[in-house]
């Protein structure tokens, strides 16, 4: 049985919820609603609020509150409408576990309550062990990650070098670019490339939006509408191994369409030195530096963005994070390259590594690696 502190007044959203089995939902309509509940707090699983309401708003209930839920390690959810995007980063900071559209499943709502407090045990550090704290990188595969490591970045220095000159000639910024990861037991850790992007990349994104035109368009509404119904489901979107943002998939979504897959050409927001190392990989060598700090291994499987390990809410995909997060792994190997390779499949591989993997098998998959590299992508 899932509880759910329901803190708003939409009463349709009430109903759905109730004719929902093994849930139940309380509902209060504003903060003295919810103070009222204190004494009984611990007994809920997620507590879910509407952004708008009277009086003190749905993050406002949360800062005042926030030390009482995390104490309780409860998730807290916030359902906003019509946000930008810097008010849900700021929402997200504040340490709010979640935002929703209005329209989300109350199924995948419920579904993801157990991945959210995993995430939040995680994050507040937790006393409690469970499955996903019992993988330790045995002595053999760690020490061989940091010969590997070591030797590689011994060996590769002189690269290395040239590409951290080379950027830092080419265009003002950062030598790395540094994002958050999930990786083993769902340890969050910064993830290390090179910059192939200049530092406004972002900014500039409406610049590429016109250089690709195709033969069959729907219209960006729809596309969005279901990029956000695929973001509030457990199903994820891949391309190439690697997460889409919302631009990147309404784009997917035209070329396929129009029967073809043919990237941006010139793309003015990746450097030169960018393109060349991004074509020869050399933009992945600084993920050496995360084997030899431990957070990842030279083979496991790949480590996903915080946004996208979120969506991993059953214990079929959470699987994978019973192995270690690696450079290389099975699926790069047996499927580079392959276009019609389903999320499914990532899935099915990425388990069978985490439930198979061996030293032995970790060099034969290094040994494949090197010509999967040159494996021609059709994506």
């Amino acid at each position: 049985m899932k509880r759910i502190l329901y803190i708003g007044e939409e009463n349709e959203l009430v109903e759905r919820y109730s004719v929902l089995e093994n849930v139940e939902l309380k509902q209060v309509k504003n903060v003295v609603g919810f103070h009222n509940q204190l004494e009984n707090l611990s007994g809920y699983d997620l507590v879910l609020s509407e952004y708008q309401l009277r009086g003190l708003k749905g993050d406002g209930i949360f800062e005042r509150y926030r030390d009482l839920l995390n104490s309780f390690k409860i998730p807290y959810s916030l359902v906003s409408r019509n946000l930008e995007n810097g008010r849900k980063k700021e929402f997200l900071k504040l340490g709010i576990t979640e935002l929703y559209e209005p329209h989300i499943s109350e199924q995948v709502v419920v579904e993801r309550i157990d991945f959210l407090k995993q995430m939040l045990d995680a994050k507040l550090g937790d006393a409690r062990k469970t499955k996903y704290d019992e993988y330790k990188i045995p002595v053999a595969k760690r020490i061989f990650d940091i010969v590997v490591a070591g030797t590689a970045l011994v060996l590769l220095s002189p690269v290395l070098l040239l590409v951290v000159l080379a950027l830092k000639l080419e265009s003002k910024g950062p030598i790395f670019y540094v994002s958050k990861r999930v990786g083993t037991g769902y340890k969050v850790f910064d993830f290390y490339k090179f910059r192939s992007m200049y530092v406004d990349a972002a900014e500039r994104l409406k610049e590429v939006q016109h250089l690709n035109q195709y033969a069959k368009q729907e219209s960006t509404d729809n596309l969005r509408k279901e990029y956000h119904s695929l973001l509030g489901s457990p199903t994820l979107i891949y391309k190439d191994g690697t997460p889409m943002s919302e631009e990147e998939y309404l784009e997917l979504k035209r070329k396929q369409q129009a029967g073809t897959f043919v990237k941006i050409a010139n793309d003015p927001r990746v450097t030169k030195v960018g393109k060349f190392i991004r074509n020869t990989s050399i933009d992945e060598l600084p993920q050496l530096l995360n084997v030899l700090k431990g957070d990842m291994s030279i083979v496991g499987n790949r480590p996903l963005p915080l946004y996208e390990a979120e969506q991993l809410t059953s214990d079929d995909w959470g699987e994978r994070f019973l192995a270690p997060a690696g450079i290389t792994g099975l699926w790069q190997v047996e499927k580079r390259g392959k276009g019609d390779m389903s999320e499914e499949e990532r899935k099915a591989l990425d388990n069978k590594y985490a439930k198979n993997f061996s030293f032995w098998n970790d060099i034969r998959l290094i040994l494949k690696t090197i010509p999967a590299l040159f494996q021609k992508e059709n994506v």
